[in-house]
């Protein structure tokens, strides 16, 4: 075991947690949980059996990944925040045949109390407002806010608001901290 556990976490056998992670108290990993290396799994944090984490993911207090839901590399995902797996719950209708796939790729993050609806992708360096609904895919360096969430902007990988339109083609920009220049083409945002 090459990874900490607080005396409170329960770690199901067969659960693959990665070099230096740290899982806090009262967290529950699935047998199937698959968790990168460097990942930080704060207090009551909840990962499911087909769940696969990749590397220097911080999950914050409160949080519960749910089936079929992947984070690459790099991911945050803030307090309370919610992921869900099937579409149309109800109590008394069994749906585990039904999951959808999440997929949250690199870098992307994840806001405090926000909501990712099932089967969706959120793109890479993408940014999740506090308290937003996802309920459809999300571009790359995506800044998203609001009920459902829309896009506002778009985002460095730093983490820094960019100064570029919602949409265009061959406008540019620099985060304004790393000075990494960044460019829409044909609406998208790409790094140079």
């Amino acid at each position: 075991m090459n990874y900490i556990k607080h005396e409170t976490a329960i770690i199901d056998p067969g659960a693959e947690i990665g070099d230096d992670s740290r899982v806090w108290h009262w967290a529950h990993v699935c047998a199937g949980a698959k968790i990168g290396s460097r990942c930080s799994l704060g207090q009551n944090v909840f990962v499911g059996n087909k769940v696969v984490i990749g590397n220097n993911v911080k999950i914050q207090n409160n949080v519960s990944v749910y089936d079929n839901v992947t984070l690459d590399d790099d991911v945050f995902c803030g307090p309370s925040m919610v992921f869900t797996n099937v579409y149309n719950p109800r109590s008394a209708v069994s749906r585990k045949d039904q999951y959808r796939n999440t997929l949250v790729k690199q870098g992307a993050t994840l806001g405090a109390n926000c909501t990712i609806v099932c089967g969706v992708t959120v793109g890479q360096y993408a940014f999740i407002g506090a308290g937003a609904v996802v309920n459809r895919d999300v571009p790359d360096y995506a800044l998203m806010a609001g009920v459902p969430a829309k896009q506002i902007g778009w985002m460095s990988e730093y983490g820094e608001q960019l100064k570029l339109p919602i949409q265009g083609d061959g406008i540019e920009a620099s985060c304004f901290t790393t000075g990494i220049k960044y460019k829409l083409v044909a609406n998208k945002c790409i790094r140079l």
